[in-house]
């Protein structure tokens, strides 16, 4: 009788991880630090890649909201 493996949850599939993380960002490191497939260094790796990739994105959100705002502020100063 040949071994057959254990069946993963779905919750613990690498596929459903990384849509997880393109999703919601940060919120889905607890399915990554719950996941048993992981060593302990790959989450911390895992985690801090994360953590720095969203202080990135937010800097670069927070950056493209003050253009558009002086830009719109410039458009209502030359309307009026």
């Amino acid at each position: 009788m040949p071994d057959k493996k254990p069946e993963v949850k779905w919750y613990f599939k690498t596929s459903n991880l990384i849509i997880a993380f393109l999703c919601v960002g940060p919120l889905a490191l607890p399915l990554l630090w719950f996941n048993p497939r992981f060593s302990n260094k790959a989450k911390i790796i895992i985690s801090a890649v994360v953590i720095i990739l969203t202080y990135y994105l937010g800097v670069v959100f927070v950056d493209s909201m003050k253009t558009i705002n002086k830009y719109y502020r410039e458009m209502y100063q030359q309307a009026f």
